[in-house]
């Protein structure tokens, strides 16, 4: 009988479990994998080093194209950061605006993970029901950015501007009938809040559906369960944080333990694991949606009852409004000086952190007094992770080499930066 030999694989970059840019070489023996080296880099596009040539608020887009499928959480630890050496307060109304965002972005990037990781591990259907869901998701961040994907909607000293009072609807064309198009309009009579609320009242039925299909599933449980087991204390030891932290047991989520914004004005719970598996990390994930589509409702009801401002008045750091820069010149130097040089940040160091859909996602910055970084470092909370991807994937077959890099929720735009 012919004799195993231990040998190397390539898995990836092709891969398309390997999410577009991860190369792992694995030694196997047999079908057990004894090593796995993650290659990373391939998408390295030098964000630190670029900020230091752009001004405070040029880089604010720079955040959106970190981890692309968590925008608007990215764009948050940036300007907490800056906020945090320029020592201005935010209006509450905008700091509810940002919560309820960086809750939405928290649903659309659980929804990208849950549709992957089951199309990674065999189950396609979950896809198509993840991404519907995702459409009415990306209108809310075009209905205030005017952009899907990448808003650049967070400003040093607030957002861009309040939520819009009228949704934008669909028009019937060669593809889409009256009909049809008048169904799709249905939800979209009011402001953007009712979109958001009709989003709300109906989302918690969909997740149902997606526990329907996933949870005792018994092909999934048997591709989850026991793969991956990280202990508390190791995942501790590790850096681990947000899911793949809770999943293994430990209650730590920055929203709860350092709050920011007006989390601490919120109710809502972090659920935890048990086992430490990738089945737990997927419980705990599909809970935190639950538990993001309440503080959505919250930030409806408060921000329905509380109009006001959205955007610091200290006119160093944000635009004076158009009618007083055409009627009064320190208005409009104030105007000039922001577009054409920027925002001068005093010296200093600040670190600034929020619980992004991945875990902790942080901001490192320090200012000479200049109207540029003179430097910036992230803190991607995918990096950590997958430099446990070896310990995690030792001793399992190669097929859960798959739903390890699942259970991770790997984007590569904040792991090579």
């Amino acid at each position: 009988m012919a004799e195993i030999k231990n040998y190397t694989l390539n898995f990836g970059p092709q891969h398309p479990a390997a999410h577009g840019v991860l190369r792992l070489v694995l030694e196997l023996d047999g079908e057990v994998i004894q090593r796995s080296d993650p290659h990373i880099g391939l998408l390295h596009r030098a964000t630190e080093k670029l900020a230091e040539t752009r001004t405070w608020v040029q880089n604010v887009p720079y955040m959106d194209r970190l981890d692309y499928v968590s925008m608007m959480a990215n764009e948050h630890a940036y300007v907490m950061a800056i906020e945090k050496l320029l020592q201005i307060d935010v209006p509450v109304r905008a700091q509810y605006i940002r919560v309820m965002f960086d809750e939405i972005t928290r649903l659309l990037n659980h929804l990208l993970w849950i549709g992957c990781h089951g199309l990674d591990v065999g189950a396609m259907a979950v896809f198509l029901y993840a991404f519907r869901e995702r459409e009415d998701l990306f209108d809310m961040y075009e209905a205030v950015s005017g952009a899907r994907m990448h808003a650049a909607y967070y400003r040093p000293g607030g957002v861009y501007r309040d939520l819009p009072e009228v949704m934008p609807q669909y028009l019937a064309n060669k593809i889409r009938g009256e009909k049809a198009v008048k169904k799709l309009n249905e939800n979209r009579q009011g402001s953007l809040l009712d979109f958001i609320e009709d989003f709300t009242t109906r989302f918690p039925a969909y997740v149902d559906e997606y526990e329907t299909l996933l949870t005792d599933n018994r092909i999934w449980k048997q591709r989850l369960v026991g793969i991956g087991v990280v202990t508390p204390e190791r995942a501790l030891q590790l850096g681990f944080t947000g899911a793949m932290l809770r999943g293994s047991g430990i209650e730590w989520d920055l929203r709860k333990k350092q709050p920011y914004e007006v989390y601490d004005q919120l109710d809502f719970d972090i659920p935890v694991g048990v086992n430490g598996d990738s089945y737990d990390r997927y419980l705990v994930r599909v809970e935190e949606m639950r538990q993001s589509n309440k503080i959505i409702q919250q930030c409806v009801k408060w921000l329905r009852a509380n109009p006001g401002s959205v955007m610091s008045d200290n006119h160093k750091v944000t635009t004076p409004k158009r009618e007083d820069m055409k009627s009064n010149m320190e208005e409009l130097i104030h105007h000039f000086k922001l577009f054409s040089e920027g925002i001068h940040v005093p010296a200093g160091e600040a670190y600034a952190a929020v619980e992004h859909p991945k875990g902790e996602f942080g901001i490192y910055a320090i200012s000479d007094g200049a109207n540029k970084p003179y430097r910036l470092k992230i803190r991607a909370p995918g990096f950590v992770h997958l430099s446990a991807l070896d310990e995690m994937a030792k001793g399992h077959m190669l097929a859960d080499a798959v739903t390890i890099i699942g259970t991770q929720d790997i984007v590569f735009g904040e792991i090579d930066r």
